[in-house]
């Protein structure tokens, strides 16, 4: 298109991906397929460093889109000269960014002598680490921490088992972070964890799941890119892994599996944000994963946490087709939602991943599901845009509570429907 062209050559610019001041998130709903495809264009090109928050899918479906200062004006008057309505979500990025470390500088000083570790903040990788440390040796009868392996930049992938005993029995997984910037996702995970440790013995249900099946947490799937998203780039998604030939790092974790590899919704381009991989299971951090799975043999959920949208989501993503247990899926994941709603009214879409938001191959849980595990999901939690990935911190414990009530309605029926 010659206004796309146009804009290329105005602006042949290069921008810091440090800082994002003057940055605008804009929220769009295109009427039609040209404009979907405008947009998934305009997305391509690399000097503008666009970056959707919500990527096009289908016409009337909204669009998330961070705009970098320099090219926010030639931006909208493309989207405008195309009839393409858009709303100003957030007016500032950095702004946002400022907030959010001015927070987490607060947090950390609070905590300074402080016995009680604060799970309503942000918290960086080792702190993470450490914190899960303490949760094993505060209630070392039900919780043990396993390396399942280590990422492409040596950091241990560490995951949380939660059992009362026995080998391998009938078990669920739950990660959270394959996307580095999803900080409200990591933030959940770590309370799920405490939130188990503390309620075993006490709360009927919880303590009979554990009686029958074990738990694992991955609560940061994703450790080099997330420690990159707090030392570097905040909007940081993928991994941290290099190939020859290419000056571009990483791939999307969640369009590395071996599920439709190389299909719709995964880009060939190692420079893209959902760039796919040279090959399926190519990051160390899916192999590891993939191979703890096959490993154990028993595992009969797989719950992936991810953010934003508010969305409760399962197979398939790679194909439009309908899995052949649909039905029970759907059912369950409304269940789960209405109980998560039943907390603070947060509403929940629950649908197949393909009509939900869009087709995207190597999904995590879709290659869990043609695995043979019946019961996979992926959340994407709290918001529905107005402050996307940067959720504030007051909103971690309110998003952890409600999304435990819906994994909890998830786990008990997976207790209670042995297959």
């Amino acid at each position: 298109m010659k206004l796309i062209l146009l804009l290329g050559v105005l602006l042949g610019v290069t921008w810091s991906l440090e800082t994002f001041a003057g940055d605008q998130v804009l929220h769009l709903k295109p009427s039609n397929e040209e404009q979907v495809d405008l947009l998934n264009e305009l997305g391509g090109l690399k000097h503008l460093q666009l970056n959707f928050w919500r990527s096009p899918s289908y016409p009337d479906e909204p669009v998330d889109l961070q705009v970098r200062f320099a090219g926010l004006q030639a931006v909208k008057v493309l989207l405008e000269s195309h009839q393409i309505k858009y709303s100003i979500l957030i007016e500032d990025v950095q702004a946002l960014l400022d907030e959010e470390a001015r927070e987490m500088r607060l947090s950390r000083q609070r905590e300074v002598g402080q016995k009680n570790f604060n799970y309503g903040a942000y918290h960086n990788l080792d702190t993470i680490y450490r914190a899960m440390d303490s949760i094993v040796a505060e209630h070392p009868q039900i919780v043990s921490k396993l390396r399942i392996g280590q990422t492409y930049e040596k950091r241990p992938l560490f995951v949380l088992k939660f059992s009362t005993g026995g080998n391998k029995r009938p078990a669920i997984w739950i990660d959270a972070g394959i996307h580095a910037r999803e900080w409200v996702t990591q933030a959940t995970a770590l309370w799920t964890a405490k939130k188990i440790a503390s309620d075993f013995g006490k709360e009927p249900s919880l303590t009979s799941l554990l009686n029958k099946m074990d738990i694992f947490l991955l609560v940061v799937a994703n450790p080099d890119g997330y420690v990159y998203s707090h030392t570097t780039n905040r909007m940081w998604r993928k991994t941290r892994s290099r190939r020859p030939g290419s000056q571009c790092v990483g791939v999307d974790p969640n369009r590395n599996w071996d599920a439709g590899f190389g299909g719709p919704g995964a880009s060939n381009d190692p420079c893209s944000d959902s760039y796919r991989g040279p090959s399926a299971n190519s990051e160390v951090e899916v192999r590891s994963v993939v191979d703890f799975v096959k490993r154990h043999g028993n595992v009969k959920a797989f719950i992936s946490i991810h953010s934003y949208s508010q969305l409760l989501m399962y197979p398939y993503g790679y194909k439009c087709t309908k899995p052949k247990d649909a039905e029970e899926l759907d059912t369950l994941g409304k269940s789960a939602a209405n109980a998560l709603t039943s907390l603070y009214g947060t509403r929940y879409r629950v649908g197949p991943i393909c009509s939900v938001i869009y087709q995207a191959s190597g999904g995590s849980i879709d290659w869990s599901y043609d695995y043979g595990i019946k019961y996979s999901f992926a959340f994407e939690l709290r918001d529905t845009g107005r402050h996307g990935f940067l959720l504030p911190a007051k909103e971690i414990i309110p998003t952890a509570q409600e999304t435990w009530l819906g994994l909890k309605k998830i786990m008990e029926h997976v207790r209670d429907h042995p297959y």
